[in-house]
């Protein structure tokens, strides 16, 4: 079962790391009977998050974290598989209230109408209805399976978004969106108002139509994460601020938050995590993945931030670099690595890394990615809450760091290097 599996791989990094769940609670802010139910197998987390300081707690290799993300996508999909359960017949008649005789009338008295027997009955069904169109909603946000409207030959164009996604979007970008890119305040991609820890969405799209196709034959869910850290020090942020007025950087999971608050850009190279999953019994094949540009300008003149470290672990299993400052970037599979297609089903999910590098400009971007299955082939947009990613180049500006156990920002000797 996919929930023994991921508890079975908590519990061996528990036991290796020789930490007691006392000292594992303490360190993760978590409390002990959590971390119990977690590695017994009692409980799934809602959010990845606490799982991979978890896992980075107990020094889990780059391959043990791309394999434990593996399992909880498989234990938290079944999970939301169970809360899914219809109600059966027997649940139904269980549920109906009894109804009670009615008292015979006086004579001497006006017999009021007697209540219709089958009315309460029929209220239990309405409620039973709702119990199940309830459960049936619970399934659908746990499998994050959103119909699209969008157009192309046969699968139609989707919307991914790292969180709420935008359903039906164009292959080009709103004008909402591209206002806030080309903004310049510079307003960073994600909503000032989302939550402080990076967000997911487990999104898909449909088949031919806008409705999903019954033998399984749909669009891949896939989670979008463009606040994952590639190394221990994590990513250069650009921020209009001076030092004084930029609060400690955050760790990874409350990077979105932090970035939101400061209106953040990432600097020189920025990190996608794209974890793709079939959503249906056929496997789906992931034909291409292509860069699209919505707008190039001048690289912004903000100071760089460098993340502390204590964060990322270097993760660059299945990992692509893109070069912003091409005129037609391309996604490239790094050295090691094979390109494109790959296949996916629901019990066998793909994750992928993207590198995206500029130097030269101030790009709003995003990615296409080009699914077939059987007859049914579509393109479903990547993107951030239906904004494009934005990474700007960093090259000579003013550079600062926030070493462990300092209290305020400190210029950094290193800065970026101009290209040569």
């Amino acid at each position: 079962m996919a929930g023994d599996e991921f508890s079975e791989l908590l519990g061996q990094l528990k036991e290796r790391s020789g930490l007691s769940y006392g000292v594992l609670g303490k360190r993760l802010h978590t409390s002990t009977s959590t971390l119990h139910r977690y590695v017994n197998g009692d409980a799934v987390p809602t959010d990845y998050a606490p799982v991979e300081r978890f896992a980075r707690l107990c020094k889990a290799s780059p391959e043990e974290l791309v394999e434990l993300h593996r399992r909880w996508v498989l234990a938290d999909a079944r999970r939301g598989q169970k809360a899914a359960a219809p109600i059966t017949a027997d649940d139904e008649s269980e549920a109906t209230p009894e109804i009670e005789p009615q008292p015979e009338p006086s004579p001497e008295a006006t017999p009021a109408p007697a209540p219709e027997a089958p009315r309460p009955r029929r209220r239990t069904v309405v409620l039973a209805g709702v119990a199940v169109a309830a459960a049936l909603v619970s399934a659908a946000l746990v499998a994050n399976l959103v119909p699209g409207k969008g157009t192309d030959d046969a699968g139609g164009q989707r919307t991914v978004g790292a969180g709420a996604p935008s359903v039906g979007a164009s292959p080009g970008v709103s004008k909402s969106a591209a206002s806030k890119s080309a903004s310049p305040s510079g307003s960073p991609s994600g909503s000032p108002t989302s939550s402080p820890s990076a967000s997911r969405s487990r999104t898909a799209g449909t088949g031919k139509g806008g409705s999903a196709v019954a033998d399984g034959a749909t669009a891949p869910a896939v989670d979008v994460n463009p606040y994952k850290w590639a190394d221990p020090c994590g990513p250069h942020i650009l921020i209009d601020r001076e030092p004084e007025q930029v609060p400690p950087p955050p760790n990874e999971p409350d990077a979105r938050g932090w970035n939101a608050a400061l209106g953040g850009v990432t600097g020189g190279e920025q990190m996608v995590a794209l974890t793709v999953q079939g959503t249906g019994k056929a496997t789906v094949v992931l034909e291409d993945l292509h860069v699209r540009i919505v707008e190039k300008s001048a690289p912004l003149t903000w100071n760089d931030y460098r993340m502390h470290d204590g964060c990322g672990g270097g993760v660059d299993t299945t990992a692509f670099d893109v070069n912003l400052d091409d005129g037609r970037p391309l996604v490239s599979p790094r050295s090691g690595q094979r390109g494109f297609p790959y296949k996916v089903t629901e019990s066998d999910p793909e994750v992928f890394y993207i590198f995206a590098d500029v130097r030269s400009y101030n790009v709003s971007w995003y990615l296409e990615l080009e699914w077939s299955s059987g007859d049914r082939h579509g393109i479903l947009r990547l993107d951030d809450h239906g904004n494009p990613f934005r990474t700007s180049g960093n090259v000579g500006r003013p550079a600062y760091i926030h070493p462990n156990g300092s209290s305020a920002w400190e210029r950094n000797e290193y800065e970026p290097e101009v290209p040569g």
